[in-house]
């Protein structure tokens, strides 16, 4: 009885701490300028269509909503959303990367 409670307490402190850590990420926009990179090729293009593994419009990123940002990298990074190449990328983001090219392209116009 005494390990079960010993074993719940401390899942709890984790889990605290953890959720903690993950409200403590603040997106910043400068450092997101070395890691646009890899987005200007296809969301930087007004009008741009890709044709991999279909043609489709790609979005431009520019005055989104920085949670839409957020919510679409983690739904790639999951699996929730197809697309192979945005799954390819997603997957190698951290979450400071995430909340940073959220902010970055939430200021944009």
């Amino acid at each position: 009885m005494k390990k079960s409670f010993v074993f719940l307490a401390l899942a709890s402190l984790a889990g605290t701490f953890g959720s903690a850590f993950a409200a403590d990420i603040v997106g910043n926009a400068k450092a997101a300028e070395n890691k646009i990179s890899m987005c200007i090729g296809c969301h930087g293009i007004p009008g741009y269509k890709a044709s991999f593994p279909e043609v489709y419009q790609v979005p431009m990123l520019g005055g989104q909503a920085p949670q839409y940002i957020e919510s679409a990298l983690r739904a790639y990074q999951k699996g929730e959303r197809k697309n192979p190449t945005m799954r390819g990328i997603a997957v190698s983001l951290s979450d400071q990367d995430i909340a940073d090219l959220a902010a970055y392209y939430a200021q944009q116009k």
